[in-house]
């Protein structure tokens, strides 16, 4: 009795140094194995419709796409993975949207009806708790928003399948599906067709839509909002960057849209005024994070996909289930470009002043992601000069697994042929997308260091 309590002590005291010493690789790590623990289960003869086992590089790519809350699939998930394979898949998709560090810090909380403060560091880096003191209303806030919402869903949609003569079972399993998927911006779907048979259907369309901007939004800011949805004079500046950027990049990314694809016969040309109105509405929330294709990309026109390639490199809210460099660090690269531009010394919004620290994370993120793209982009060129996969198709592809949109523009020829190593590829890139910016910002914060003497000021030139 005595070894064991020795090797729980053991074992609290590696972990406490670890999330001291660098949270960050914590968080990699144990989302590197929950990622291998769903591998596992989707490479099960029962996880596939067949019942004959699925590669690793198909198992190892749905669980990435799924735990990362990406939704990119090598596999129809409606047709090649069974009933089991799915509902591993939607486990993933719940674990991942939640954060793998939330859950624990939500069972420490259930045990032992308090958070140390190990649980409390390891929530606050992936919730973006604005202090350790906000992490249990946080939790809270985090389990009440998504419950309540996933439920609507589901409870909006399970009528509407029913309807379409799926049967109770089937509809059941849809509108849980959907919800969960829609809610953590994953984009997986459990039937073949996907959201593109219900192309005109405001009834299926409307309420997705909805769960994937509410979604996109961020913990915090539904804390915030709840707490003080009589006072918006009292909101955080957070809150008030993260409403004021999501509604003028959904407004923008409709226009646009709407300007690029209205006569286009091979997306939105043929369709009556009602469906094509509905379907920029619906992709425009979608083509930022959401990943449920509201039309068929393959033949869109090429200027549409750059378009689309900005909106999912910038992503959703802080702390949300989206993915991109997220909305407010675009918020304080323009502020400080207008800043500079008007002369003035300090980076403002709302009547509050933004440190030069929040400016240096901002910019280290948004390079760091450049990086990945460009790097990514090559090496996934090189993997397939062999099938002529040109550079604007693989931009698309690269920026939506790194930004975990889930969107594609190649067919399902194209996929099939995809070789295992650019599976691999993009895995890793869903995988660096999803936890890469946190440790790139956690990795800032923890390494400030003050020092008693600093080098005299000089300026270079610039531009």
């Amino acid at each position: 009795m005595a070894t064991l309590r020795g090797v729980r002590a053991s074992i609290g005291d590696w972990v406490d140094h670890a999330v001291v010493r660098s949270p960050a690789r914590l968080a990699m790590g144990t989302f590197a194995a929950v990622i291998l623990i769903f591998t596992g289960l989707l490479s099960l003869p029962a996880a596939t419709a067949s019942g004959v086992r699925a590669s690793f590089a198909d198992a190892l790519f749905t669980a990435v796409s799924a735990v990362c809350v990406t939704g990119l699939t090598v596999q129809d998930t409606g047709i090649y993975w069974s009933g089991f394979g799915q509902a591993v898949i939607l486990s993933g998709i719940k674990v991942g949207g939640l954060g793998i560090m939330t859950i624990a810090s939500l069972l420490g909380l259930a045990v032992s009806r308090r958070l140390g403060l190990t649980q409390r560091i390891l929530a606050a880096d992936e919730s973006r708790a604005t202090g350790l003191g906000d992490v249990r209303d946080l939790l809270r806030t985090i389990i009440l928003v998504s419950s309540v919402v996933e439920i609507l869903l589901m409870l909006v949609l399970f009528p509407r399948f029913v309807l379409d003569g799926l049967g109770v079972g089937t509809s059941a399993w849809h509108s849980v599906f959907y919800s969960v998927s829609a809610f953590n911006n994953a984009g997986f779907v459990p039937n073949a067709g996907g959201l593109v048979e219900y192309a005109g259907d405001f009834w299926v369309r409307i309420p997705i839509a909805l769960g994937v901007f509410i979604g996109a939004l961020g913990f915090p800011v539904y804390m915030t909002l709840i707490k003080r949805w009589r006072h918006p004079r009292e909101w955080n500046l957070h809150t008030k960057i993260t409403l004021v950027m999501v509604g003028l990049l959904s407004l923008v990314s409709a226009v646009l849209l709407g300007i690029f694809e209205w006569n286009n016969p091979a997306s939105l040309g043929n369709e009556p005024t009602p469906t094509k109105l509905l379907t920029v509405a619906f992709a425009s929330v979608n083509q930022r994070s959401g990943g449920f294709a509201a039309i068929s990309h393959e033949g869109m026109y090429e200027h549409t996909w750059l378009l689309e390639n900005v909106l999912m490199f910038i992503g959703g809210g802080s702390g949300s289930t989206a993915g991109g460099i997220r909305v407010t660090t675009l918020a304080v690269l323009l502020l400080a470009i207008w800043a500079e531009a008007r002369g003035r010394r300090d980076i403002e919004a709302f009547g509050k002043r933004i440190g030069t620290e929040v400016l240096r994370a901002a910019v280290a993120v948004t390079l760091v992601s450049l990086f990945m793209v460009i790097v990514g982009t090559g090496a996934v060129l090189a993997q397939t000069a062999h099938l002529g996969w040109r550079l604007d198709q693989v931009l698309f592809e690269v920026v939506s697994a790194y930004a975990t949109c889930g969107l594609s523009v190649f067919s399902a020829e194209q996929i099939e042929i995809m070789p295992d190593i650019t599976k691999h590829t993009l895995s890793l890139l869903m995988f660096v997308g999803r936890v890469g910016s946190v440790t790139v910002a956690a990795a800032l914060a923890l390494n400030r260091q003050r020092r008693v003497i600093r080098y005299p000021s000089e300026r270079p030139i610039i531009g």
